[in-house]
């Protein structure tokens, strides 16, 4: 079986990930002027962009569609420093930092509170394969593959493939998904999330069409939300879906472990780690989510362990859209190929 090239990989220590939450424990406190900073770096030129592109409408529709392509970095973001609100890592004061990720919700066309929850699922579960689902992306291990019907493994194929999951799966999911809080239906306080972010939505686009007509909705609005979507997409892909990631059956899942062990580095250039919010830093991230994203680089820096550990470069990272399925027996993930060199 070939092996995909992994030179810089290494896994830390299992018997540590608890003892790690009581050193990560020292990151946790946010810094109001910083974290104010951060949104003001990031929503300002956003906005000028924005203003920016419209304006260019009269001269270039190029140029216009260009502007947006930038500005999709900035989109993405602002949904990252929503995702800090989520977990609590912004502001001292929950309350703050909820309303601020309802207002950057309009924004990233995510309804904060239904995201917030769903993704709240995904950190206490993930590497668990009894409880898959919300959340993240579906993975089959390499028997329930086996066992599907003939159809059932076209479908599999169709989804895992790299056009569905980052061509159509991004639009898919930010601007018709979202729409509804699915999974949550039964609660009221979901369908108000959904609901207030949509009429919101509506609202701004509705001014938009109004002032400059169709063309800031299809050469702004689409094409800006839409690359953002799809590189979110990517970064949430390979934080988990990598080779020597970890799964294991729900009786012998450990979080810690799984958080750490499951959670790539994704190691960037400096302008992508700073337009993508030190996402990368996922493992330590998972391992203790209430660090401001601010502070995940001082915690690498203090801790030559964790700065090695699950390492993946971009060039690596693209070898990580092969792979399908979880091997319970290897122990890792495997594509197509290599679980039918394995097992057929």
């Amino acid at each position: 079986m070939n092996q995909l090239p992994d030179p810089t990989f290494m896994k830390p220590q299992t018997s540590s990930a608890r003892d790690w939450v009581k050193t990560l424990a020292q990151y946790r406190e946010p810094n109001l002027g910083r974290s104010v900073f951060e949104i003001g770096v990031t929503v300002v030129p956003f906005v000028a962009l924005w203003a920016l592109a419209w304006v260019c409408l009269s001269v270039s529709p190029w140029l216009t569609l260009g502007i947006s392509v930038l500005n999709a970095a900035f989109l993405l973001r602002l949904f990252t420093i929503q995702h800090d609100c989520g977990h609590g890592a912004f502001f001292e004061k929950r309350a703050v930092g909820d309303w601020v990720g309802r207002v950057l919700g309009v924004l990233t066309v995510t309804p904060y509170d239904v995201w917030r929850r769903t993704h709240s699922i995904h950190h206490s579960a993930a590497g668990n394969l009894g409880r898959r689902g919300i959340g993240d992306i579906q993975t089959l291990t390499v028997a329930e593959y086996g066992a599907l019907s003939r159809f059932g493994k076209v479908m599999y194929r169709i989804y895992r493939n790299p056009v569905t999951l980052f061509g159509f799966a991004p639009s898919y999911l930010f601007l018709l998904q979202n729409r509804l809080p699915l999974g949550l239906t039964n609660h009221v306080r979901y369908w108000v999330s959904a609901m207030g972010t949509n009429l919101s939505i509506v609202l701004a686009l509705g001014v938009i069409w109004y002032f400059g007509g169709l063309m800031p909705l299809l050469l702004i609005f689409l094409p800006t939300t839409v690359l953002a979507a799809t590189a979110g997409m990517w970064l949430f892909y390979v934080q988990h879906q990598f080779e020597e990631t970890h799964w294991n059956a729900e009786e012998e899942w450990q979080l810690h472990d799984a958080a750490l062990q499951g959670s790539s580095h994704y190691v960037m250039p400096k302008v992508l780690q700073w337009f993508s919010a030190n996402i990368g830093i996922h493992h330590v991230h998972h391992l203790y989510s209430r660090i401001p994203f601010y502070r995940l680089p001082e915690v690498l820096r203090d801790h030559t362990d964790l700065e090695q550990a699950n390492r993946l470069t971009i060039r690596e990272s693209l070898q990580c859209a092969k792979l399908h399925l979880w091997d319970e027996n290897s122990r890792k993930l495997l594509s197509f190929a290599q679980a039918r060199a394995l097992y057929d």
